[in-house]
């Protein structure tokens, strides 16, 4: 599984850091820092329900994950 950030659309809200900090944090910049980018373990069931949450959270939609 791979989580992808538009940083384009992003407010760096942190709603996403809120639902999975093991996933995502705000950088110096309050920019959204993606924590396993391309390292998440799709039968790691837990971590990959928090990404799905994350992306749903985010208040601007700009939280992709790919399969």
């Amino acid at each position: 599984m791979r989580i992808v950030v538009d940083t384009q659309l992003c407010g760096a809200h942190g709603d996403c850091v809120v639902q999975a900090p093991e996933l995502f944090d705000l950088g110096d910049e309050d920019e959204v820092v993606v924590l396993l980018r391309d390292h998440v373990d799709e039968s790691d069931v837990e971590l990959v329900a928090k990404a799905q949450q994350a992306a749903r959270s985010c208040p601007v939609a700009a939280i992709l994950i790919e399969e």
